[in-house]
């Protein structure tokens, strides 16, 4: 079977996008598949160290993540692309959009300027949405 390869993208590559690569990676080995998972931006700003966080407390590790942007795998033949913001489908360059396209738009946690708690709560939200939508992604493909 041929190796899949998934790109996710969002605008800066530092949250939803990197949580995203964190679920397909794990779902992608519960169910045996080849994948390679990406993730890149059409800036990179760093990885959120709440993403981090908020990952680590569902088992998964994505500090040794790389902020990455969308140029960096222009050389490799990307299979899957996933936008996780209106911005990054908006600005998905003509190249990706050959592969097979899925959006899915999931609201930004570090955008949220409130309390700890409601801060808390968004990226918990952010994470949950992803996680449901990476395990029916790769059910269906």
């Amino acid at each position: 079977m041929k190796n899949l390869n998934i790109l996710v993208i969002c605008t800066g590559n530092s949250c939803r996008s990197q949580i995203a690569e964190g679920y397909l990676k794990f779902f992608s080995r519960k169910l045996n598949m080849n994948t390679n998972v990406y993730s890149a931006g059409i800036r990179a700003e760093g990885i959120n160290k709440k993403a981090v966080e908020i990952m680590a407390k569902d088992g998964i590790d994505i500090s040794n993540h790389t902020s990455n942007t969308i140029e960096e795998y222009k050389n490799t033949e990307i299979s899957h692309v996933i936008t996780v913001c209106d911005h990054a489908n908006e600005s998905c360059p003509i190249y990706l959009k050959k592969a097979n396209l899925t959006h899915q738009n999931f609201s930004d946690p570090s955008k949220v300027k409130s309390c700890n708690l409601e801060i808390q709560i968004a990226f918990d939200r952010c994470r949950e949405e992803i996680k449901l939508f990476s395990f029916d992604f790769l059910k269906k493909i």
